[in-house]
């Protein structure tokens, strides 16, 4: 038998305020409570609120707008959508992952921000570094956050939330395809030009650049 966990504070409030949206108390798009209002309302303090919204951040629930609030963009969350992934083999994942980078691509050569590029440069380092070193593990991790922070660079939220969904399951594929990090060294300077497209905000050349990169996995 397994023992059982007690749930944390965070835990309980990202209970509660998903059994909210789930029943319609803070509808689709509607804005949750400001961060005062929540600790009044569950009598915890500011960090119990941020890591509760962070769990339903990860659980597809909601998205924190900088500036603007924490806004309801499921009633369901991501676990229908992981189940199915789950269920999926390599081709239907990396054929939904490559339909959406295309149009990620696309958007981030027009939004991108400069706190964009500079995330996205330091994650193209850390992955030619892992990969020099032949730490694949770590070279896998930082290309996916790599690709996940383009996804976001998109300003498209609810495209933001669907690739790093994907993506997790994409890890694991990659962890049972990848037997070192050759592939990841090769591809390395096809990633900086990418980067440099997007910089430039060249989308023609960022997708050409992007099609090759996805013709090649």
């Amino acid at each position: 038998m397994h023992p059982i966990k007690r749930k944390s504070l965070a835990d309980e409030v990202a209970d509660r305020l998903r059994h909210s949206i789930e029943k319609g108390i803070y509808p689709l798009n509607s804005k949750l409570p400001a961060e005062p209002e929540l600790m009044q309302q569950f009598e915890v303090g500011r960090s119990t609120i941020r890591e509760a919204v962070k769990f339903l951040t990860q659980q597809g629930f909601v998205a924190v707008h900088q500036g603007l609030g924490t806004f309801v963009v499921s009633r369901t969350g991501h676990n229908d959508l992981d189940a199915k992934i789950e269920q999926a083999n390599f081709a239907e994942v990396f054929e939904v992952r490559q339909l959406l980078e295309i149009k990620i691509v696309e958007k981030a050569a027009l939004n991108r921000k400069s706190a964009h590029i500079e995330k996205m440069r330091r994650k193209l380092r850390e992955r030619k570094q892992f990969a020099d070193s032949g730490i694949k593990s770590a070279c896998i991790e930082a290309d996916i956050a790599f690709h996940t922070l383009l996804a976001e660079s998109s300003g498209n939220n609810i495209l933001f939330e669907l690739y790093r969904t994907l993506s997790e399951h994409v890890t694991k594929f990659f962890e049972q395809i990848y037997t070192d990090t050759t592939s990841f060294t090769d591809s390395q300077k096809i990633h900086e030009d990418l980067l440099t497209a997007v910089e430039q905000q060249n989308a023609p050349e960022a997708l050409k650049l992007l099609k090759k990169i996805i013709g090649n996995l």
